[in-house]
């Protein structure tokens, strides 16, 4: 599967929808940032209500319609529930906002922005979730930051219909979770990467240097590389013009399975602030 990826290939979710390989991560970005990103061939996008930015974001992916004709079903635009918005109907009206705010017909991925509020916020939001795809607001439902135990906890709840498309949570060599994505897996569940670069703290890394000079591409390169090699969709983010486009030149090199290995880091070290996949239901 690895030496076939290429920039145009997308998984299948649970849902029936595709889902680009490889995204773009929008946290402190900025609509010329996006549009940057779609000129370079990124057509996964990933924004959240928490951003700040959904009304740019989609404002940059309008105008790429526009100036290039390209269709809208070709752009897969997420974004996420934020926790102050739990329960059903602070949800419904959350989604309502969010394609207000981007000026789309719908959102293709929808998140459960993190599993910390209660089990009856949880559950009603997930709830006004699945109501929205039937009334074709929303084409996939996901969740963001959880665990096993918040997903059991879904998969228990007698209103329960849907199963979420993805889970999106931080993932690099060093925080790999290896139970939880053979969990997801084993429900139909995508992982999706977040801070897949480690926010540039591991560039300096022994064995990510070794790797970088091996394959002749950058430490990002590397990371991302392996992020899509083991089966994740990475969301780099990123304000810089060339590194936008670097960060998505990973086709034309694969790392060996020796190398592979020598990432197996076995350990356990959360760059971003927090990790609510530990939190208590």
């Amino acid at each position: 599967m690895a030496s076939s990826l290429s920039l145009t290939t997308t998984f299948k979710l649970n849902s029936g929808h595709a889902i680009p390989c490889i995204g773009f991560g929008v946290f402190h970005g900025h609509g010329e940032a996006v549009s940057n990103a779609l000129k370079a061939g990124y057509r996964l996008l990933d924004t959240a209500d928490f951003y700040n930015n959904e009304d740019d974001c989609g404002a940059a992916v309008r105008a790429f319609i526009t100036e290039t004709g390209c269709a809208r079903s070709d752009i897969f635009y997420t974004t996420k529930l934020w926790n102050n918005n739990h329960g059903y109907t602070a949800t419904a009206a959350a989604i309502d906002q969010a394609l207000n705010r981007a000026g789309l017909d719908y959102i293709d991925l929808y998140l459960i922005h993190s599993p910390l509020s209660s089990p009856s916020g949880r559950l009603g939001s997930w709830q006004a979730m699945q109501d929205a795809v039937d009334a074709g607001k929303i084409k996939s439902i996901g969740v963001s930051n959880y665990g096993i135990h918040h997903l059991e906890e879904l998969f228990a709840w007698d209103g329960f219909r849907i199963t979420p498309a993805v889970n999106q949570v931080e993932l690099h060599p060093w925080l790999a979770r290896k139970e939880l994505v053979e969990y997801c897996r084993s429900k139909g569940i995508l992982m999706e990467a977040y801070c897949p670069v480690t926010r540039g703290v591991k560039f300096t890394d022994p064995t990510i240097v070794s790797l970088s000079k091996k394959y002749g591409v950058s430490p990002a390169q590397v990371l991302i590389r392996w992020s899509l090699q083991m089966g994740f969709v990475p969301l780099p983010k990123s304000n810089h013009a060339e590194r936008i486009k670097t960060n998505i030149d990973v086709f034309g090199f694969e790392i060996d399975e020796a190398d592979m290995k020598k990432l197996d880091t076995g350990k356990y070290e959360p760059i971003a602030a927090w990790d609510p996949v530990k939190s208590p239901l």
